[in-house]
């Protein structure tokens, strides 16, 4: 569900979950209601996220806009000035710079909308999300369904090998898990680096 518009005043919306949640849909959503509205929107996105297009966003249905990719956190504040609303995808990938920008922003009287995951590979807090999560007016936890038990799915399960955090990709790289189907890989790896 939307928020209702504070008036008078800025705020700041997170939408979050894990992977294939509908995050992203659920932004573009509400940049096109925004848009219908004669209101001003800034999109942005991490220029490091090329997985489906260099410059638009785009879900995994293949819903797209056109957004500004940048950076750094510092250069959406540079590029909004004229919005009234300032959205960004994959927050998760930003610095923690983008805490304090989109405080800032909505200081200033803007709608701040920020889509990620809340939590990494791993199962655990994901960068800045956690503390965009904490100063937002609205948060909204989008869930997957598990493609092991038909559960929600929470936690996004990395299918190949590899430490890095940051490593965008799609289903050919995740999966979505419950808490039972993720607990239950962990487990098994755990075992089998034992062996």
């Amino acid at each position: 569900m939307e928020p209702l518009p504070l008036v008078g005043t800025g705020w700041i919306e997170v939408i979050c979950g894990g992977m294939f949640s509908g995050k992203t849909e659920e932004l573009l959503r509400r940049v096109r209601r925004a848009q219908i509205a004669g209101q001003k929107v800034a999109l942005f996105k991490p220029d490091l996220d090329t997985r489906y297009h260099p410059t638009d966003i785009v879900s995994h249905d293949q819903t797209r806009l056109h957004a500004q990719p940048v950076p750094n956190a510092d250069a959406i504040y540079l590029l909004s000035s004229e919005a009234d609303v300032v959205a960004i995808d994959e927050g998760q990938f930003f610095d923690e710079g983008i805490v304090r920008i989109a405080d800032r922003l909505a200081d200033e009287g803007k709608r701040v909308i920020v889509a990620g995951l809340d939590m990494d590979y791993r199962g655990q807090p994901f960068g800045p999300m956690p503390y965009l999560m904490a100063i937002a007016e609205f948060v909204t936890k989008l869930h997957a369904i598990c493609t092991r038990t038909g559960l929600i799915a929470h936690y996004s399960y990395r299918k190949i090998e590899g430490s890095e955090t940051i490593l965008p990709g799609g289903t050919e790289m995740y999966e979505p898990l419950s808490r039972r189907a993720f607990c239950e890989l962990v487990k098994k790896h755990a075992s089998d680096r034992l062996l």
